[in-house]
């Protein structure tokens, strides 16, 4: 029989010529014994339910009466029965979390009566959004006093309008840039 099994693997498995120790397959560690094959498997009683904590017990008279009450209370009364409960009990406040920038599922998620406080920006970019025909000239002059950019650049920006202009300025800064571009007969905003 071993000897079988032995060929059977050699045969099978060219890995089993590399490896050192045969006593890794089980049929040849020396405690085996080979299944009966005419043996029936052994079957199992499961239970109905699985509980992984064991069986629990079942309710007492009280609790089932006290679940009865709760059920009979209108609406207005059961829903004040949790935070009188936690009042009681001394179980801490539950605090609402903040839900900013996580999708709560749309309209279900969330009380409508909550404000979200933004964090207020420090940062703006300034977008040229038309200018008049005459002063496109002035435009360009003024673009270029501000950035880093040549004449050629410069002018292509402009002939792509509404574009933005500058990222990442301070307000005081852009709101000055602001007014230069409106003074020389162009419309600029703060995004």
């Amino acid at each position: 029989m071993k000897l079988a099994t032995l060929y059977r693997l050699a045969r099978c498995h060219p890995v089993v010529c590399q490896k050192t120790n045969l006593l890794q397959y089980r049929c040849f560690q020396p405690d085996f014994v080979p299944r009966d094959p005419k043996s029936k498997p052994k079957k199992y009683k499961y239970p109905e339910v699985y509980e992984p904590y064991g069986p629990r017990l079942p309710p007492s008279d009280k609790i089932i009466q006290l679940a009865e009450k709760i059920a009979a209370l209108p609406l207005e009364e059961r829903m004040k029965i949790g935070p009188t409960l936690h009042l009681k009990v001394s179980h801490p406040k539950l605090v609402p979390l903040d839900v900013e920038g996580v999708d709560t599922g749309g309209a279900r998620g969330g009380s409508p009566k909550t404000e979200v406080k933004k964090a207020e920006k420090t940062t703006f970019d300034i977008k040229l959004e038309k200018f008049e025909a005459g002063a496109k000239l002035k435009v360009i002059k003024e673009i270029r006093s501000f950035t880093d950019l040549g004449l050629k650049e410069a002018k292509d920006l402009v002939e792509k309008v509404p574009v933005i202009l500058k990222q990442q300025v301070t307000k005081d800064e852009a709101n000055s840039i602001i007014e230069k571009i409106k003074a020389v007969g162009g419309v600029a905003v703060m995004e």
